[in-house]
């Protein structure tokens, strides 16, 4: 597979504009907000527009589109009505979705504010199996998580648990994100390896389908979730550069969240194409 590497675009001037986007900074993959990331409501939706981007994106050979729930969606809070929220934004979310068949929807599974990890985990996998119906196309992917405050997903046993509880699990997967890896205890830049294989041997990964391509502005264990420019943090241009070429990572789809505007995505592609073997 050849690499798959684009970034976090902008949707507010539509699907089309966003893919004449990553094709300008060299991206064939691309990762957008579902709607305003502190939540609100969602633009209409224009099938011409829509089916101009899945164009756009089989002619240019194109990643799977990775879209992100909002910051705002906490289906394991202690306040009955933020999961309501929750609730509606995914159902909502999944519906729209389909009209960008066979995408991801990433989500970070929440922070259970005090209630324990056990009854966060058992909220999540109840508002998974009210959403996810056998006919949709899209798979949910949850997202690795740095573990600061009371966030659910920071070890690998905690979205194992939410994905077994998923009576639908195989509309499930994971996106492995690099900084929030480092910051909750995985270390990825001296033990890639054995990292690897313990995700494997406890998640599986087949169940692996995007990687969060970020540096950290924090060390090892920190449990901050700061994400920095490839190569200016933490983790390091070496470490990153064996992660695009690990065999068991490198047709893995990598969408960077760094913080940078379009130029300076255009500049981390590029850097990232230079290294990858």
């Amino acid at each position: 597979m050849d690499f798959k590497i684009g970034c976090h675009l902008s949707v507010s001037k539509g699907f089309e504009a966003m893919g004449k986007d990553a094709l300008s900074i060299g991206a064939n993959a691309f990762q957008f907000f579902t709607r305003n990331p502190r939540g609100g409501a969602a633009k209409e939706i224009d099938t011409n527009d829509t089916q101009a981007l899945l164009t756009l994106m089989k002619e240019n050979d194109f990643a799977t589109p990775l879209a992100h729930a909002p910051y705002t969606l906490n289906p394991c809070s202690a306040d009955e009505r933020t999961r309501k929220f929750a609730l509606s934004i995914m159902k909502d979310d999944l519906l729209r979705l389909e009209t960008l068949p066979h995408s991801f929807y990433n989500f970070h599974p929440g922070s259970h504010v005090g209630q324990g990890i056990e009854t966060g985990i058992q909220q999540i996998i109840s508002q998974l199996n009210t959403v996810l119906i056998e006919e949709q196309t899209t798979k949910v992917l949850l997202e690795t998580m740095a573990g600061k405050g009371s966030e659910v997903g920071s070890r690998f046993e905690e979205l194992k648990e939410i994905i077994d509880g998923v009576k639908l699990s195989e509309k499930m997967g994971v996106c492995l994100d690099t900084c929030h890896v480092n910051d909750a205890g995985y270390d990825i830049v001296n033990n890639l390896d054995e990292v690897l294989s313990e995700f494997d041997r406890i998640i599986g990964l087949d169940r692996l389908c995007a990687i969060h391509l970020n540096d950290s502005k924090n060390p090892f264990e920190s449990h901050k979730d700061r994400h920095e420019k490839i190569g200016q943090g933490f983790l390091g241009l070496e470490a990153i550069e064996r992660i695009i070429n690990h065999q068991k990572l490198r047709d893995i789809p990598f969408y960077l969240e760094t913080p940078n505007d379009l130029e300076g995505y255009g500049e981390e592609i590029k850097l990232l194409k230079s290294l990858r073997r």
